[in-house]
C-alpha cells in the first residue's frame, strides 16, 4: 500500500539544507546565458541535462560537484540571483514546502564585480518576493568553502554577523571534504558563536565520522549537513542523539556522491530508529534531480517508512529550524494540526481519498558506487 508521489506533495514540509546555486531551473540557466553571452555544454534542456550529469550516481562528492561550473557561470549579476531565489521560492511553494534555509556562498557570485553585501541582498530579494507572492517562510546559511582559504572562509562568518536578524539564520561550511579539515577553518567559527550564530557544516558525507566529530566539538556545530558515516561510530551517534544534534539528510545526493551505495543502504532509517533528528532535505533539486517531495517518496517506497514515521521526520524539520523559539513553537502547533488531519494507516488514506491510488514500489537501479566513502 504505497502512497503515491501526489500524496507527498500534499504535506506541509521543509527543506534545512537546499543549495541556491544548485536549485535552478534548466530553462532559467539557458535564458540566462543567452542574455550574458555566456557559452554552456549544451543549447537545449537535455543536452544541458546530459552534460551536467543531473541525477545521476557521479561515484564522489568531488565528480558531483562540477556541475556547479555551470550554474555559477549565470549567476554573477544581481538581476539573475533575485530570479533565481525567487523561483527557488516558487518551486519549494509549489509543493507546499512552508518553511526553507538557503545556503550558498556569496564569495562564489563576484566574478563580474559584485559587492558581497549587493550578492547577499538581491537573494534575500528574491526570498522576500517568494514569500509576498506564495507565503513560504525562508531565510539564509552563509557557507564558506573547505577547498578554499581559511580567509576566505572568515570574510563569509564576517557576512553572516553583518546581516544577523535581516535575513541570515547560520554559516555553513560546505565544498569537497576530503583531505580539507574544519579545524582550519576555525577562526570563522569563533567569530559567528561570539555573536551568537547558528552553526551547521556539511561533515560524514565524503570523510568518516572524525569529521562529524571535528564539526562539533572543534566547531561547534547546532546542525550536521548528510551525516552519511556516523553509523561508523556508536559513541558518536548517540552523542548526537542525546544532545538533539539534527541530522540534514538528503538521501538521493548521497547515493550520487558515493556516500551511499544506493537507497536501500542508506542509514536514514537506521537514524531515525535510534532517535535521532533526522531531517529530510534535498539538497541541489537541479543537480540531484529531486524534490522534497520526492525525498519523502522515497524513504516511503524505498526503505519502508511508515506514514507516522514520515509524518515525525517532517515535524523533526520545523524542530531542527534555525527559528527564534516562539516562532518555531508556532509552526509546529499549525504543522502538527495540518498532518493530523491525514490518517496514520496508508490503506485508510486510499480509502478517504476514492482519487489517490497506490503506486506501484519501484526497485532501487542505482548503480554501486565508487566514491570514497
Amino acid at each position: 500500500m504505497a502512497l503515491p508521489l501526489s500524496f507527498f506533495e500534499r504535506l506541509p514540509k521543509t527543506d534545512l539544507h537546499v543549495h541556491l546555486d544548485g536549485s535552478l531551473r534548466l530553462e532559467t540557466i539557458l535564458e540566462l546565458a543567452e542574455q550574458d553571452g555566456i557559452q554552456l555544454p549544451g543549447r537545449t534542456p537535455a543536452e544541458l541535462a546530459k552534460a551536467m550529469h543531473l541525477g545521476e550516481n557521479t561515484g564522489s562528492l568531488v565528480e558531483y560537484l562540477k556541475a556547479f561550473d555551470v550554474t555559477l557561470k549565470v549567476l554573477q549579476t544581481e538581476d539573475a540571483l533575485t530570479r533565481v531565489a525567487f523561483e527557488l521560492g516558487e518551486d519549494c511553494a509549489k509543493e507546499n514546502v512552508r518553511y526553507m534555509e538557503v545556503r550558498y556562498a556569496p564569495m562564489l557570485h563576484t566574478r563580474k564585480g559584485l559587492r558581497l553585501t549587493t550578492v547577499v541582498e538581491a537573494v534575500l530579494e528574491g526570498l522576500w518576493q517568494a514569500k509576498e507572492k506564495y507565503g513560504i517562510e525562508s531565510n539564509v546559511i552563509i557557507c564558506g568553502i573547505r577547498n578554499i582559504s581559511p580567509q576566505s572562509s572568515l570574510e563569509m562568518a564576517q557576512l553572516a554577523v553583518a546581516y544577523k536578524n535581516r535575513g541570515v539564520v547560520a554559516f555553513d561550511l560546505a565544498g569537497a571534504e576530503y583531505d580539507n579539515p574544519a579545524k582550519h577553518h576555525r577562526e570563522s567559527f569563533q567569530l559567528v558563536r561570539d555573536n551568537n550564530i547558528n552553526v551547521t557544516i556539511h561533515a560524514g558525507e565524503a570523510y568518516g565520522p572524525e569529521s562529524i566529530h571535528q564539526a562539533i566539538h572543534v566547531c561547534g556545530a547546532h546542525r550536521i549537513g548528510h551525516g552519511c558515516r556516523l553509523r561508523e561510530d556508536g559513541d558518536l551517534l548517540h552523542y548526537v542523539n542525546d544532545h538533539r544534534i539534527a541530522l540534514e539528510c538528503c538521501p538521493s545526493s548521497n547515493v550520487q556522491t558515493g556516500a551511499v551505495r544506493d537507497l536501500a543502504t542508506h542509514p536514514i532509517k537506521l537514524y531515525y530508529d535510534l532517535g535521532l533528528r533526522v531531517t529530510v532535505n534535498t539538497d541541489n533539486r537541479l543537480i540531484t534531480d529531486t524534490t522534497v517531495s520526492k525525498e519523502l517518496w522515497l524513504c516511503h517506497t524505498q526503505l519502508g517508512m511508515t506514514l507516522p514515521e514520515i509524518k515525525r521526520m517532517i515535524l523533526n524539520g520545523f524542530k531542527a529550524a534555525f527559528l527564534p523559539f516562539h516562532q518555531k513553537q508556532s509552526f509546529l502547533r499549525r504543522i502538527a494540526r495540518e498532518l493530523s488531519a491525514f490518517p496514520d494507516d496508508e490503506a485508510a488514506v486510499l480509502a478517504s481519498e476514492p482519487g489517490l491510488s497506490a503506486t506501484i514500489v519501484p526497485e532501487v537501479t542505482q548503480p554501486a558506487s565508487t566514491g570514497t566513502a
